[in-house]
């Protein structure tokens, strides 16, 4: 039928209620969103005053194996006259293998924050759709079977999942074949004046049921921007304050704009919190209409959970005071040290090449001042060149690997880009001056060039590297303050930051010092004479 915004649930309900509501809806995206989007269309179908509420409104739990419950009811006839509202409330069914990543995420934050039940049932979604048992997680495999992140070693919040899971009897469903059931009662359609609402935190569209409930019902979608370029962040932001504006309405309530920002600054995008925290400071307001920072202050305690580019944003700024507060609130939130040391080494192997681009003939293109619109018509084209010259350079280099010595040497990227004199070039490997991992685990040493070298006959690969700074997708937003942050560096000082980054690295894995106290000195390295 069609597919809507949260925003227009409004006129879609105001339109049903002359012509006719739909007997199939999906609710889908930001949890607190759908919760919401969901009440208002239940008290539409059933206003919560009405006696037949009672009789003729079914929620069922959103566990895959509930979904033949869920069924049944929708195609039962209702012994009362009304309407019948059947609710599958936090529904697995549409899940998809290319939902692991935020499945695991999800799973992740929730027992970062003592959430295990909400913890266990992402993380036993995530088990279902990759058909693995609780066996090839255990503490033995230290959750090899799941994608984790290179720069993850500490894993032992899989094992207290897996343990929770155990312990209180949770099992793995098979949700592929729920889908596929309920994909057919969906194609049948279900009895006129039965109305099945389905609420979902993740979906992929791509899926067969998916496309049929578009087909055959009304899907919400309550999805909220979570990247990072500033159009996400601003309409994260317009939701925020659409909701505090709200509930501050409701309750016949202002708030100071400082008392926001420092909510905000304690809370960060997370509606329920966020709403829940703005009741307890309407509670404890009382009579008073205006909401103040001293009131945030006394009785809001700080649960942000700081994301950590805000980390390698202060670090790349040379910011020292707030590099070292967003570390301990990051440390104190139970990242892995390696995690944090990870994303500053690909925080500066990005700021490395951008300084490639500065210091080479195109970089003339860029100037420090530069407003984002000069950027986007001056700069971007220009880096687009340099990409496309480091890849020919690249190509001729990785052909003439297994020449002589000095022909190698000839073709580096590091010598391309000015970034290394031949001398600094090691005789036996380029990555023996710089940790591996900014190298982005893409050039080889001679020595292992020959298989590499092997292509099929009449074909030209695109040779595979790192070093590109605008890849396919990649926000110009984000490059602008790349470029901007590169700035704040000489060539001199980024080789000293990597040999400091590679020795703490080392020294995190081979020394017991104390993780913190090794990070915190490659900041004040990072960080000393901006």
């Amino acid at each position: 039928m069609t597919e809507i915004n949260y925003k227009e649930l409004g006129s879609h309900i105001i339109s049903a209620e002359k012509e006719g509501f739909s007997r199939l809806y999906l609710i889908h995206g930001e949890e607190l969103m759908c919760k919401t989007a969901f009440e208002e269309l239940l008290n539409s179908l059933l206003p919560e005053s009405s006696s037949d509420r009672t009789l003729n409104y079914h929620p069922v739990d959103g566990t895959g194996e509930k979904i033949s419950d869920a069924v049944e009811q929708a195609n039962t006839f209702s012994f009362m006259s009304g309407r019948k509202v059947v609710a599958f409330l936090d529904s697995k069914i549409f899940y998809s293998k290319e939902n692991e990543k935020n499945l695991l995420e999800k799973a992740k934050e929730a027992h970062a924050q003592k959430d295990f039940k909400k913890a266990a049932r992402y993380f036993t979604s995530l088990m279902s759709l990759l058909k693995l048992s609780f066996d090839d997680v255990g503490k033995e495999h230290s959750g090899k079977a799941i994608k984790i992140d290179p720069g993850e070693s500490d894993t032992r919040w899989i094992d207290d999942i897996t343990a929770y899971c155990i312990g209180n009897g949770i099992v793995i469903s098979g949700e592929e074949e729920n889908a596929s059931f309920f994909q057919k009662a969906v194609e049948k359609g279900f009895p006129k004046g039965n109305h099945l609402i389905v609420t979902a935190e993740l979906v992929d569209k791509r899926l067969g049921l998916y496309k049929s409930v578009n087909k055959y019902g009304v899907i919400v979608d309550c999805q909220i921007p979570k990247g990072d370029s500033r159009n996400e962040k601003e309409a994260r932001e317009k939701v925020l304050l659409e909701r505090m504006n709200a509930v501050l309405l409701k309750n016949d309530k202002t708030i100071e704009k400082a008392a926001y920002h420092a909510m905000f600054e304690k809370i960060g995008f997370d509606l329920r919190t966020f709403a829940n925290n703005l009741e307890k400071l309407i509670s404890y307001t009382g009579k008073r209409n205006k909401i103040t920072l001293e009131d945030v202050e006394s009785v809001l305690k700080r649960t942000r959970l700081d994301p950590i580019y805000e980390l390698t944003n202060a670090i790349s700024d040379r910011n020292l005071s707030d590099s070292l507060f967003y570390l301990d609130s990051l440390l104190v939130s139970e990242i892995h040290p390696l995690q944090a040391l990870s994303a500053l080494i690909n925080q500066f192997r990005k700021i490395i090449c951008m300084k490639g681009f500065t210091g080479s003939r195109y970089g003339k293109a860029w100037e420090p001042g530069f407003s984002y619109p000069q950027f986007s018509s001056v700069a971007m084209p220009a880096i687009e060149e340099y990409d496309n010259a480091l890849l020919k350079e690249i190509d001729a280099w990785e052909q003439s690997l297994a020449d002589d010595e000095p022909k190698q040497r000839a073709h580096s990227p590091l010598l391309a880009a000015g970034l290394a004199s031949e001398s600094e070039i090691d005789k036996k490997s380029l990555r023996s001056k710089i940790p591996s991992p900014l190298c982005g685990g893409e050039l080889q040493s001679p020595g292992k060039s020959k298989e590499r070298g092997k292509k099929p006959a009449g074909k030209k690969s695109k040779p595979a590297t790192d070093l590109l700074i605008s890849k396919t997708g990649k926000n110009p937003y984000s490059l602008y303050h790349l470029a901007r942050k590169s700035e704040y560096f000489s060539k001199e000082e980024l080789l000293s930051i990597f040999k400091c980054l590679k020795d703490a690295d080392l020294e995190l894995k081979s020394s017991g010092r104390t993780p913190k106290l090794v990070i915190e000195n490659v900041i004040l390295h990072i960080c000393r004479n901006k």
